[in-house]
């Protein structure tokens, strides 16, 4: 208890007056026994860290689907770098380190295979579909500790910065660290999807409008003046403010990003294919629920009532890596080989 207790006076004297503190949580849906050296944030840290759904990240892409090379960004690569900004703003700031790190690592982990394309596709297929909704499902319910039952049992704090990450959220995070998280979360997939997108010959940097080329020239000049314009929007008796400089620069930065890659007809041709591949799956699991019921138990409180079918199949096809759902896929609707039998 010493060591947890270290800490804890630790953050009461070094903290911001803003930042949230870990005695005092607003603690967990389930009421447990504290680790005698870990804060409750850093034990949501762990838990996330050592669930499924964090592990699977590593195989679920973030823009460009089944790229050829190994230097492009994947949703795992994602949450480190949103976490290691994330966490460098914090200790700057003087926020809780600990909790935006569990939020960082755990906002993403509802997301669909075929990253933003994934996300559109099955929110148009199986409406409402919204992967901060579905990471909270994930760490609520779906996610399985051994022998201590369902859901990761995360402090109220940590929740609600994963269910509230989204910059197009009207309820703004209980937070600042959920705030910062939210912010530090658009700068790193725009800055890196920009990257990306140079690698990929999507777009040219002499093609770059004169106000993407003044953020910086490079991904690490570009994260470092948004890192900067955060931290100098930062009030230290409000917090962020809604009419920060960095929030209308995000924007713009994300306007251009919609318009010049994430539209991109590469991309647009691909999103058909995932339609298609989507389709296929969800028809073929509504005729045959079963298939869900008969997976882990977890799907077992399901029946043939078609709302809670549906809900069964986002489970399932979100939870899907990007090359597990292409295997699904052939297994289920393409006609397996057999081997040729020759007499001589």
């Amino acid at each position: 208890m010493v060591y947890r207790t270290t800490q804890e006076e630790r953050e009461k004297r070094y903290l911001s007056k803003l930042a949230a503190l870990s005695s005092k949580t607003l603690g967990r849906q389930t009421p447990e026994p504290e680790c005698e050296y870990r804060n409750p944030f850093q034990r949501d840290r762990d838990r996330i860290i050592h669930s499924k759904a964090f592990r699977r990240l590593k195989h679920k892409t973030q823009v460009f689907i089944s790229p050829e090379g190994d230097h492009f960004r994947t949703r795992l690569t994602h949450v480190l770098e949103v976490s290691q900004i994330s966490r460098t703003c914090a200790r700057i700031l003087g926020l809780n380190e600990d909790l935006v790190e569990a939020i960082s690592l755990g906002h993403d982990l509802g997301h669909t295979p075929f990253g933003h394309i994934g996300e559109d596709v099955l929110n148009r297929l199986l409406p409402p579909f919204r992967h901060e909704e579905q990471s909270l499902r994930v760490v609520d319910i779906l996610e399985k500790r051994e022998g201590k039952g369902f859901g990761l049992n995360l402090t109220q704090e940590t929740r609600d910065g994963i269910l509230r990450h989204s910059i197009n959220d009207k309820i703004k995070p209980i937070t600042q660290e959920g705030l910062l998280v939210r912010y530090c979360d658009k700068i790193s997939y725009i800055c890196h999807d920009l990257d990306d997108a140079i690698r990929a010959g999507l777009l040219k940097y002499d093609d770059l409008p004169s106000f993407v080329k003044e953020i910086g020239k490079t991904h690490s000049e570009r994260v470092d003046t948004l890192i900067r314009l955060i931290i100098s929007g930062f009030d230290e008796e409000e917090g962020f403010k809604d009419d920060a400089k960095f929030i209308g620069v995000i924007k713009s930065l994300r306007d251009f990003m919609m318009q010049s890659v994430y539209s991109a007809e590469i991309l647009r041709r691909e999103e058909e294919k995932v339609t298609r591949m989507f389709n296929f799956i969800i028809e073929y699991l509504k005729s045959n629920i079963d298939k869900i019921l008969n997976l882990p138990e977890v799907y077992g409180w399901y029946n043939s009532d078609s709302e809670k079918s549906n809900i069964a199949i986002k489970d399932y096809i979100s939870g899907m890596t990007d090359s597990y759902i292409v295997l699904y896929f052939e297994k289920n609707f393409l006609p397996s080989s057999w081997p040729l039998k020759l007499d001589f």
